[in-house]
């Protein structure tokens, strides 16, 4: 039987908001720059200027397109609480709002470009081409908002797709202001310069922000993702208790803050506890600061889509060296898909929320993903 983690697998919404997110990125970004150097500069017999202009209007439409897919995917997708409402009115979320707001102001402006283009002949063109200029606004406000709430900004694929989105706009500008140097001196030495923040800005906050440790709780995401305040859907036997380190002082505290690492590791289905029932072992590493072990066990009946029923769980987090004891156990409180939150506690008080992400390769057996532990809302004092 193919390997599994969620009641019915990785959540398809979840895969969808991500790739249609990247997507409206990547489309948004050949806009920017076919409207920064200005397609009539690139038309020529073969390429006339109709045929640029038709393929830059084709591109923003497909733009809305994939955004309004990565709405309604993003609302459709339970894990997190985001609500249609929150793609077009600013900041009033729950989840990472002020992050997740920036992506409505985004959607705004574009729907405001989209609706003045459709009515560019009552509007004039005066009008029709300051309305246009806040599509070139539109842009920086959708990558950040894609840093600040994506869930892969640390992964490899994302920084080099994100650090060839801003070369393309950087690049565009110049080849927009240079030609024709000095004439109109300060409106072209302003666009350099503003096109010159954002690569510097990028590079001195991405490693204590999206980049750094506990930004998942620093964003603004729900204590009931990041604590344990969800109900438990594990059962009553599935209840542990603290296992007794040599040291438990010295050795939990290393793991008793805030921290945010990735996970790789194996993922295994075999027979479980009961007849008729299958048991999910899930063992992974992470090397943080800190490093350490994450040992994941879900008991369920197989489901017809593939995936597993959670009848309970146990959930163990340790230091390395892999000698040293088991410094928390724990329990699965909440479980959607590959995305699950868990609550450990130690033997000496210490108690912690894990809010693991995770990617299953069902045909290598292997997982990888993200893991983001914050102290328990009661002893971290929220």
């Amino acid at each position: 039987m193919t390997p599994v983690l969620g009641t019915v697998g990785p959540s398809v919404y979840w895969y969808l908001t991500r790739s249609t997110g990247v997507v409206a990125l990547l489309l948004l970004t050949v806009t920017m720059v076919l409207g920064v150097v200005d397609v009539s500069r690139w038309s020529t017999p073969s390429w006339p200027r109709f045929v640029l202009d038709s393929l830059h209007r084709h591109v923003s439409m497909l733009v809305l397109v994939f955004l309004g897919l990565h709405i309604v995917t993003a609302a459709l997708d339970s894990f997190a609480p985001i609500a249609l409402l929150d793609a077009v009115l600013p900041f009033i979320g729950s989840y990472r709002p002020f992050w997740l707001g920036l992506g409505a102001v985004a959607f705004d402006l574009l729907l405001a470009v989209a609706i003045t283009s459709m009515l560019r002949e009552r509007l004039g063109h005066r009008a029709w081409r300051i309305t246009h200029w806040l599509a070139y606004v539109c842009w920086p406000i959708a990558l950040l908002h894609g840093l600040g709430t994506g869930s892969d900004v640390k992964s490899a694929w994302s920084l080099v797709l994100t650090a060839l989105c801003v070369v393309a706009v950087a690049v565009a500008v110049c080849v927009r202001t240079l030609p024709g140097w000095p004439e109109h001196r300060g409106v072209r030495g302003g666009a350099l310069a503003l096109t010159a923040i954002i690569p510097i800005g990028l590079v001195l906050w991405l490693p204590g922000g999206p980049l750094g440790q506990g930004w998942a709780r620093r964003s603004g995401t729900p204590v009931s993702l990041l604590a344990s305040t969800a109900p438990s859907v594990s059962s009553p036997a599935a209840s542990t208790a603290s296992v007794q380190a040599s040291n438990p002082g010295s050795q939990s505290s290393v793991l008793s803050g805030s921290f945010d690492v990735s996970l790789s590791g194996s993922i295994k289905q075999g027979p479980g506890p009961a007849p008729g029932l299958v048991a999910v072992k899930i063992a992974t590493s992470f090397n943080g600061p800190p490093s350490g072990q994450l040992h994941i066990e879900i008991d369920g009946q197989p489901l017809g889509e593939g995936g597993v029923s959670l009848r309970s769980s146990r959930v163990s987090l340790g230091s390395v060296p892999p000698a040293t004891p088991v410094l928390y156990h724990g329990r699965i409180v909440a479980l959607n898909g590959s995305h699950l939150v868990a609550s450990v506690a130690s033997s000496d008080g210490h108690s912690l929320s894990l809010r693991v992400a995770l990617a299953v390769n069902a045909g290598a057996g292997t997982v990888s993903g993200t893991l983001a532990a914050s102290p328990t809302a009661t002893e971290s004092g929220e």
